[in-house]
């Protein structure tokens, strides 16, 4: 088992927030890409395969390929939500209070049970209320809520992930 190094994932996420590694694919709605490179960085290893419905990697050979966990927010959440021998570990936790460095944490912003954003926590404020760092709307240290978000509504639902390996 990997042990996630979340100083590592945090520093990533730093220095890509407002910009493209250019290493992986550039996706319109790169949230989710953004935080599996996080994890990655954070050296959480890849799980081997070419169908995108198993397990969580990507490959950057002479074509781009990915996992659905990799790049779709729905995908990652409940791949989070298993067990699996390989890729990021995680156990759900009831409060953002609970989150340390480097986890992450899922939105869906209508409450339908469709997860629709993640964003890894890279900060705290002065209350031990997680910041986070994001992509598609680049986020740098952002309260962890989105309050501020076109696509917040009464309706969202957080899940917190904290990451064990």
């Amino acid at each position: 088992m990997a042990i996630y190094d979340r100083q590592a994932a945090v520093n990533y996420a730093n220095h890509y927030w407002n910009k493209h590694n250019p290493t992986f694919r550039r996706f319109q709605d790169d949230c989710t890409s953004f935080i599996s490179q996080c994890l990655w960085a954070g050296g959480i290893p890849m799980t081997r395969s070419r169908n995108p419905a198993v397990g969580w990697w990507y490959h950057s050979g002479r074509s781009h390929r990915w996992s659905y966990s990799w790049a779709v927010a729905n995908s990652l959440y409940w791949y989070l939500r298993g067990k699996h021998s390989t890729g990021p570990q995680a156990v759900l936790v009831k409060s953002p209070k609970e989150l340390k460095l480097g986890d992450v944490i899922c939105y869906d912003w209508q409450g339908d049970g469709v997860w629709n954003h993640n964003t890894i926590v890279t900060a705290f404020d002065y209350n031990g209320d997680p910041l986070v760092n994001a992509h598609t709307v680049n986020s740098y240290q952002r309260y962890w809520e989105y309050r501020d978000s076109s696509a917040w509504t009464p309706k969202i639902k957080y899940a917190f992930f904290h990451i064990t390996s």
